[in-house]
């Protein structure tokens, strides 16, 4: 998608010093992308507690002693 966009001069060229990305539209994804990753982190924390009665959920496969690597 384009889009016309009005950004901070400083404010870019700060962004793409400390990521090191060289183009506009690299920059803009990141950014994008580290928001949607704060705020659906920020949704999942809020829903901390909501539900007591859940029961724990296993977070990794449990160990079998048959599987040999």
């Amino acid at each position: 998608m384009r889009v016309t966009v009005v950004l901070d001069d400083e404010m870019l060229a700060s962004a793409q010093f400390y990521t090191g990305l060289m183009t506009k539209s690299a920059v803009i994804r990141h950014a994008l992308q580290a928001l949607i990753q704060r705020e659906a982190g920020r949704r999942l924390a809020e829903l901390g507690g909501s539900q007591p009665d859940l029961q724990n959920v296993p977070r990794r496969r449990p160990w079998n002693d048959d599987d040999s690597d």
